[in-house]
């Protein structure tokens, strides 16, 4: 099964790493890439990392950048493919424009975004509903999944 969408999923500064082997196990099973952001709150290389992705992680598609600023660098992404997730954004993640080549973008854990991406990305950031007042926050590999499969559901050429 071969996914054409060639949507990714980028982490920016992940602090814990279950939480990334998970996201990994997710972007294996949609044979799409991660693209991870430092700073990391753990090593790589961590065993957490690795349980959580279970025997999936050495086939994990994972390119790294030293910071947001090597990551526009490099990858060169348009702006309006940019996709941000935090708990705050204003629209739902389902009213995001996905497009083939979009970034699903989210924060550290307990950290987010900083300020300054936030102000520029403003207009790009999204969330996913939650109707109880006893949480803050979803799971961060929860969230991702969910975003992921909503963006694949707008390629309906995917092959499944």
């Amino acid at each position: 099964m071969q996914n054409n969408s060639n949507f990714k999923i980028v982490l920016f500064a992940p602090e814990i790493p279950g939480n990334t082997g998970s996201i990994g196990r997710t972007c294996v099973a949609l044979n799409i890439e991660l693209i991870l952001i430092k700073p990391y709150g753990f090593e790589i290389d961590e065993k957490a990392v690795r349980r959580a992705g279970l025997d999936y992680w050495k086939f994990v598609q994972i390119r790294e950048f030293e910071s947001w600023e090597d990551f526009l660098m490099r990858e060169k992404p348009a702006k309006d493919k940019l996709f941000f997730y935090e708990n705050h954004g204003e629209k739902l993640h389902y009213q995001a424009p996905y497009a083939k080549d979009c970034y699903l973008i989210f924060g550290g854990e307990t950290k987010g975004f900083p300020y300054e991406l936030e102000n520029e990305y403003h207009s790009q950031f999204y969330r996913l509903p939650m109707f109880s007042e006893h949480i803050r926050s979803l799971n961060l590999s929860n969230v991702a999944t969910a975003v992921a499969y909503e963006c694949l559901r707008h390629f309906p050429s995917h092959g499944c």
